[in-house]
């Protein structure tokens, strides 16, 4: 149940990355409960194809240039921030400039743009990869990572924070509260995101084995409502775990097998043959310019997280009132839409 205090009220939600997971299922939680949308996308022709006939006002722009979208956020009351640079820093070669420019410039300009157009709340998504803990320690929002970390995402993220932050300081009427999520799957994902690839690549058979990873896996359709309720209920500042449940890659197989009837893989794969496997797609990266499947950045970050995601999101929970949902409902209504809308056959 949501806290008894009296909320915040929202009326019409800029919403940034309207087309991603969480950005297409957050438009639609708000949309439910009669919010007015104005959301911003890279392309309105997407957009379209896949929100269709409902009542969004879309704006073609870019985060890192305000020009583009500014003058469409005058009558808006609130700010959901959920666009980032994220899935294209994992393959291959260095991205930290287009993580610098989208996630930390790019957010500091977003919110100085809303604060001109006379909004004065905000959600920000930011990332469970912002706290930082021991393995199989249960990790809350007050345990945070240094930002002298050698993950460019994660650095991205925290600096993130902290400009906005500052910028909540220098504007002390201005609200803002910190959504934290885990690795999101759900229903919308065109995208798709590694977590909708990861469920492809199991049912056609594509994965060679079990790899030594653990993940926090959530509902994108919670993270969305979970946003909501940070914006109603939240705490000025405050961050706001919405990671969900711990899982190890071979309990996420066990998993997709009983949901899918689909065989999990049984072979183990090492941490040495990751790192050699992508080396050698570096290489390949550096001298075709190609994506590649398996990053060093991936295989580093699989390393330093292996049971360090256990995260308590009690704080959302007792504060806002958030539920998360168990993950084989989510996996049953994933395929399900997959199949619904082509992308299994």
């Amino acid at each position: 149940m949501p806290p008894k205090h009296q909320s915040r009220s929202i009326h019409h939600a800029f919403v940034t990355g309207a087309t991603g997971l969480l950005g297409n299922n957050l438009v639609r939680a708000l949309l439910k409960k009669g919010i007015q949308v104005t959301a911003l996308v890279r392309s309105q022709q997407k957009a379209l194809e896949q929100f269709g006939n409902l009542p969004i006002h879309f704006i073609e722009g870019d985060i890192c240039q305000p020009d583009s979208y500014q003058n469409h956020m005058q009558g808006c009351d609130s700010l959901f921030h959920t666009a980032a640079f994220f899935r294209d820093s994992l393959k291959g070669g260095k991205h930290w400039q287009e993580l610098y420019n989208t996630n930390v410039k790019g957010s500091l300009e977003l919110f100085e743009a809303a604060y001109k157009a006379g909004i004065r709340q905000a959600v920000h998504t930011s990332s469970s990869a912002v706290l930082y803990g021991e393995q199989n320690q249960l990790i809350d929002e007050s345990m945070l990572r240094s930002r002298n970390t050698s993950n460019d995402y994660y650095r991205s993220k925290i600096l993130s924070e902290e400009v906005l932050l500052d910028f909540s300081k220098k504007h002390p009427d201005f609200f803002v509260s910190f959504v934290l999520p885990g690795i999101m799957f759900g229903p919308g994902d065109i995208g798709p995101t590694s977590a909708g690839q990861l469920i492809f690549n199991f049912v056609h058979k594509k994965l060679p084995g079990i790899i030594p990873g653990s993940y926090s896996v959530v509902d994108a359709r919670d993270v969305a409502d979970c946003e909501i309720l940070a914006m109603q209920y939240g705490r000025q500042g405050e961050r706001y775990l919405a990671a969900g449940r711990h899982m190890t890659m071979e309990e996420l197989f066990k998993n997709l097998e009983a949901v899918s009837g689909v065989a999990a893989p049984t072979r183990r794969i090492p941490l040495f043959l990751l790192k050699i496997i992508a080396q050698s797609n570096e290489l390949y990266h550096r001298l075709t310019k190609r994506p590649i499947l398996l990053s060093k950045a991936a295989v580093t970050s699989t390393e330093e997280e292996y049971l360090r995601t256990h995260f308590n999101s009690a704080k959302s929970q007792n504060e806002l009132g958030a539920h998360f949902r168990p993950f084989e409902e989510t996996l049953k209504d994933v395929l399900a839409w997959y199949k619904e809308h082509g992308y299994l056959s």
